[in-house]
């Protein structure tokens, strides 16, 4: 039986979170170690506070699920990761809530997210796509894939579904940067953060008046028709759709790129037949895992799992890429296969603070890949696999910081 009072509240000597990734393919082999030898444990933050450590799959899908972890910033004990504690934001993202309010929050935009609603969207993707790679392809043959397609491909889908006029596109991508980076003070952050909030919050004015095609404008109409029209509570809403929906989705594009550049044979599969592509980015989502920090909660009442007592008001990290590697899961977890049955991953989360758009990510990420496939076929790395260079731990989500190709 386990002790109770075992709270192993020392961390383990010399880790701290973020552990930097020595390679993109697989996850810091510190969490192997700690998944084998103590998976649930205590490590150190940036801000020197500690934090319960999960890195195995079933604990980590267990806690996902469980009421007595909450989701909420503002309660004392939550973890993270910046070198000093955010001050209190008056808007509440839909991810920091907790039931009833979540799921209350949550069906009002669902409807968004359907399966028909994602396919009907498949014609505008497949837009901005095309349209980016000739532009691409009417220019040198050389090119930074990040900076040229998968930081403006994301960013113009979540332009177009949020109804941001172009003329703004350049100020909030820039200002949406600092917000999002680990390397912003908290004094920009929280500007940033004002900034963005500002600008969302009198768009929606202006869409109240003037009601246009897009995701703003039809909650608008459909919650004021229900009686539950917040205009602070949109506010947030589109500003974490607009992170989740661009920031993340450059991470994965650059790196699935990436892999497929590394793997031509599995490449030249998914491009003579494009039924093989849904696996693949399956495969990608899996293997990368780039937004792994975001999994975050605090106890509100004493939790033992693993072994381990979680006291009520200690924070808890949920490594989901660990959980993607895990090999009792994933058999052979760092070798890249399109075949992999990788479905079940955590990459999107699990349990009710599951994505919310992950419908509309797999379906950008399809149309790219055998975009990519079809008009780009020569494509491959400019410079050597080894001299890439990726964003830090400290950035927020992991990715590359430049993909140089030619073809």
């Amino acid at each position: 039986m386990t002790d109770p009072s075992a709270s192993g509240l020392a961390a383990p000597a010399g880790r701290t979170l973020p552990i930097p990734r020595t390679c993109p393919f697989s996850p810091p082999s510190d969490y192997a170690e700690l998944r084998e030898e103590e998976p649930v444990s205590r490590l150190g933050l940036p801000n020197k506070d500690e934090a319960w450590v999960l890195t195995r799959y079933d604990d980590i899908r267990a806690v996902l699920t469980d009421a007595r972890f909450s989701s909420d910033v503002n309660l004392p004990g939550y973890p993270f990761f910046t070198p000093e504690r955010p001050s209190e934001q008056p808007i509440q993202l839909l991810i920091h809530m907790d039931p009833p309010t979540h799921g209350e929050a949550r069906r009002k935009v669902i409807s968004e997210y359907t399966a028909k609603r994602t396919r009907d969207l498949r014609p505008r993707v497949q837009r901005i796509v095309d349209e980016r790679l000739d532009a691409i392809l009417r220019g040198p043959r050389r090119i930074d894939l990040v900076a040229e397609f998968a930081v403006p491909v994301p960013a113009l889908v979540m332009f177009e579904q949020l109804g941001i006029p172009r003329a703004d596109h350049a100020w909030f991508l820039s200002t949406n940067s600092l917000l999002i980076s680990g390397l912003t003070s908290e004094a920009d952050r929280d500007e940033a953060f004002g900034a963005l909030s500002g600008y969302l919050m009198e768009l929606i004015e202006k869409k109240e008046a003037e009601p246009g095609d897009d995701l703003l404008s039809r909650q608008i109409a459909k919650n004021k028709e229900s009686g539950t029209y917040d205009r602070t509570w949109l506010t947030g809403l589109a500003l974490l759709l607009f992170i989740g929906g661009s920031e993340n989705m450059t991470g994965m594009i650059s790196l699935g790129a990436m892999a497929l550049l590394r793997h031509p044979e599995q490449r030249a599969r998914i491009a003579a037949d494009p039924s093989l592509t849904p696996g693949a980015v399956e495969e990608m989502l899996r293997c990368f895992t780039i937004a792994e920090l975001t999994m975050t909660r605090v106890a509100t009442e004493d939790v033992e799992l693993g072994g381990k007592v979680i006291r009520a008001g200690e924070g808890l990290v949920a490594l989901t890429n660990a959980a993607d590697h895990d090999p009792a899961v994933f058999p052979e977890p760092d070798v890249f296969d399109i075949d992999r049955p990788a479905r079940s991953h955590l990459a999107f989360g699990f349990g009710a603070h599951q994505c919310l758009g992950q419908s509309l990510a797999r379906l950008e990420l399809q149309v790219i890949f055998d975009s990519l496939g079809a008009r780009l076929p020569g494509m491959e790395l400019a410079v050597p696999f080894d001299e890439l260079r990726y964003r830090s731990d400290d950035e927020g989500v992991f990715g590359l910081a430049e993909l140089p190709v030619t073809w």
